[in-house]
């Protein structure tokens, strides 16, 4: 693994990103011959896109392995990318929403789902906003690789932490309020904690911690949205959900911050992730009784 890291992946990414792109456009043709997680990809879009017809699946999905590839070659390029570059290649349509924030000394949930290039924000982070960046991720299995992916996402200043440790990160001191990105539209562990809506016209189990972090920190909750102005161009569209978590109901943040996402999916499917098994969770048979206890559980916790 070692070997593979330093003698081809990382001097890979030092090349010019246009020619990383002539690369990953051979695998874009590869990918239409022998499509990666055809049958998952095929069936994420067909069942989100019942109305559409095969050859509007077919397109989506010719689209969505153009954008993957692309992928590719940004997050090949994410390992030595200069902060000068990524300025450049990164921008924040409305930054004074996380200004305004910063000024008042708010801690911010930074929330969105996999939509265009998360990599490069994670890097990113920490030099477009005053707040101090976080991020929340499970390591990965192999040691060396987590090791330097965190190195490298973490190099500009984001401190990414482990979810399980992220009370014990919480109750340190730092200098700026945090700002704390949440990628929370990947599949839930536990169906009975997650919480259930439609989403992309299927009952679908949402990840609920980004409503629980900010209720129980008193952090304003910010989503975005992750624009393709175009190849290697993009451009972060903020909306505030919240300042003040309390004054809301249960799964109201949950809520608004999907229904964004949705939209953003609907507009423009192919930056999307389709080939994540999204809806692998079943749903609970006593799903009504089991929205009637979560909603206690959370009043009792946090309104009482």
């Amino acid at each position: 693994m070692k070997l593979l890291y330093y003698f081809v992946i990382y001097p890979i990414s030092l090349l010019p990103l246009w020619f990383l792109y002539l690369i990953t456009d051979i695998a874009y043709l590869i990918f239409l011959i022998f499509p990666y997680r055809k049958a998952v990809v095929r069936g994420n879009i067909q069942r989100s896109f019942s109305s559409l017809s095969s050859k509007e699946h077919r397109k989506i999905e010719r689209n969505f392995y153009k954008h993957f590839t692309d992928l590719l070659a940004e997050s090949i390029k994410n390992l030595s990318i200069s902060k000068k570059v990524l300025l450049k290649r990164m921008k924040v349509r409305n930054p004074e929403l996380m200004e305004s924030l910063f000024a008042q000394n708010k801690g911010v949930l930074l929330s969105s789902g996999h939509y265009n290039n998360w990599e490069w924000l994670i890097t990113s982070q920490n030099i477009l906003f005053k707040h101090q960046a976080m991020g929340i991720g499970m390591p990965l299995k192999n040691e060396f690789w987590n090791k330097k992916l965190t190195e490298r996402r973490a190099r500009t200043g984001m401190k990414i932490v482990n979810p399980n440790n992220l009370k014990e990160n919480l109750s340190l001191s730092y200098k700026e309020p945090l700002a704390i990105l949440i990628l929370g539209d990947q599949a839930p562990g536990n169906s009975n904690k997650s919480y259930w809506m439609d989403f992309l016209n299927q009952n679908t189990a949402v990840q609920f911690g980004t409503e629980q972090l900010a209720n129980e920190y008193d952090f304003a909750v910010v989503n975005f949205i992750l624009h393709k102005v175009k190849r290697g161009y993009y451009e972060m569209e903020l909306k505030l959900i919240t300042s003040n978590a309390k004054t809301l109901k249960w799964g109201e943040i949950t809520e608004k911050q999907t229904r964004i996402l949705e939209k953003a999916i609907k507009d423009k499917p192919e930056f999307w992730i389709w080939s994540h098994k999204r809806w692998k969770r079943e749903i609970p048979r006593n799903l009504e009784e089991l929205k009637i206890e979560q909603k206690a559980k959370f009043k009792s916790k946090y309104r009482s």
